[in-house]
């Protein structure tokens, strides 16, 4: 199964629709708060933006939660992960 990580903060509506959206599908997530310098700093090292949410499926950046909404409406999301606990 792709670990999930999700960049955010605890003040971002989209961020916590991201999160909503996998605790809702069943998809284990580390959440990392970016109001922690370090992480912030590591968030634009491995992006180069700023912005959250950042979703990453292992390495593999995902996007936003409209990127990962997306992804759940085609039913790829399902899928990924049906197929990785199988």
């Amino acid at each position: 199964m792709p670990k999930v990580t999700v960049y955010s903060t605890e003040y971002c509506p989209y961020c916590d629709a991201a999160k909503a959206l996998l605790e809702q599908r069943g998809i284990p997530f580390e959440a990392i708060d970016v109001t922690d310098p370090e992480k912030k700093f590591e968030l634009k090292n491995r992006t180069g933006w700023r912005t959250v949410p950042q979703i990453f499926f292992d390495d593999k950046l995902i996007g936003g939660y409209q990127e990962l909404a997306a992804f759940d409406q085609s039913g790829d999301l399902q899928r990924l992960f049906s197929q990785a606990s199988s």
